[in-house]
């Protein structure tokens, strides 16, 4: 019996994993994207053990280990004086706890790992969907360039302006959370005599949508910032649009001198507007399903969404090869409820940015397996 041809929405990192793993899993597969080639595009990725775990089990994580840092620790301090609130350990002590350790990289090396695993016959470039249409227990997809491919079911991994999620629930828009947020990338040996550079550090405002953020890219070559802060009049969503940097130091002027040598030692920096999606009751309609953004865009306080979308890419495989399910239908049920309440916890408890300030239990994020989740 010929197995179902699955179409993937989006050759972003939750569309690419979710590809990887219905093909290891026996599948057949076509993963759409929108761009005419691969780039490197993006800053950076933070990779905790729940996602390490994940992509490990995708067979990219010794890929990755070659670019990535380890992060010795995660660190919270006051952002006004420093002092240290809370310090969990990670690295070795993370992977002897969760099975793998935190890995910071540039996201363009996580995509390479992931386009790599995946065969160039199974990736269409330059097909941006327009239109999408279920008939006759098929879908068919309409693109801009004026063609279409017809699958017998259509995964939604093409994040927050899903064109997928718009033909499950019709147009509509993210809501503008009065928050920006800034990313810039400096070299490491900028920062000489600044503390704890190889470790992910985050000095909190007095408010939860104040805060500076650092960790290492490159093997420590690199120091990755990260700073948000409300500006309601901003709302670009660019993940690509300029910002400046005398506006930045600006805004963390009475920030403590090791957050702002980092923001000092900057010379540009990328400026986008942050939006959120509250958690949907259903992830999936006759022959669609959404995994990732496209399901629950997350704030990025927590560093989970990437991690999400590759946990949902391996859950959703797992559920479409179980051979107790009859039907896609009874697939997406399994994974939706395997799913669901664990990253609307999280969808949630991104957007209120205290976890871990004063300390904290890590575990109900990170000791995670996707592999092993329960399923039924």
């Amino acid at each position: 019996m010929t197995k179902p041809l699955i179409g993937i929405c989006g050759g972003g990192i939750g569309g690419l994993a979710a590809a990887i793993a219905l093909l290891k899993l026996g599948q057949r597969v076509v993963v759409f994207e929108q761009a005419k080639q691969f780039a490197r595009v993006g800053a950076d990725i933070n990779l905790t053990p729940n996602a390490v775990r994940a992509l490990d089990g995708l067979g990219v994580g010794e890929a990755l280990r070659e670019t990535a840092a380890r992060p010795a620790f995660r660190i919270s301090r006051d952002g006004y004086t420093g002092e240290e609130t809370s310090r969990l350990a990670m690295s070795s002590a993370a992977e002897e706890k969760y099975g793998a350790p935190q890995l910071t990289m540039h996201r363009a090396d996580l995509l390479t790992a992931l386009e790599q695993a995946v065969p160039a016959d199974c990736i269409k470039l330059g097909k941006k969907a327009q239109r999408i249409e279920q008939a006759d227990g098929k879908v068919v997809v309409h693109f801009t360039d004026g063609s279409s491919e017809t699958v017998d079911a259509l995964v939604g991994a093409d994040g927050i302006h899903s064109a997928v999620r718009t033909a499950m629930l019709g147009q509509e828009k993210p809501q503008f959370t009065g928050v920006v947020a800034y990313r810039a990338v400096v070299p490491a040996e900028r920062l000489q005599g600044c503390e704890d550079l190889d470790c992910f550090t985050k000095w909190w405002g007095n408010q939860p949508e104040v805060q500076v953020v650092s960790f290492p890219l490159n093997q420590g070559k690199d120091i990755f910032i990260f700073a948000t802060t409300p500006q309601p009049e901003w709302t670009l969503e660019s993940w690509t649009a300029p910002g400046e940097v005398a506006e930045l130091r600006e805004i963390y002027a009475d920030f403590h001198e090791d957050a702002r040598a980092r923001l000092n030692a900057c010379t540009e920096v990328l400026k986008s507007a942050l939006y959120i999606r509250d958690p949907l009751p259903r992830w999936y309609d006759g022959n669609l399903v959404l995994l990732g953004d496209a399901a629950h865009p997350m704030m990025p306080f927590m560093a989970q969404g990437a991690g999400q979308a590759v946990e949902d890419a391996v859950v959703l495989a797992r559920c479409i090869a179980e051979p107790g399910f009859g039907s896609l239908q009874q697939a997406w049920a399994a994974y939706q409820d395997a799913r669901l309440e664990r990253t609307s916890r999280i969808q949630i408890a991104s957007r209120g940015n205290t976890w871990l300030k004063e300390g904290g239990n890590a575990d109900w994020v990170y000791d995670y397996n996707a592999w092993t989740a329960p399923i039924k």
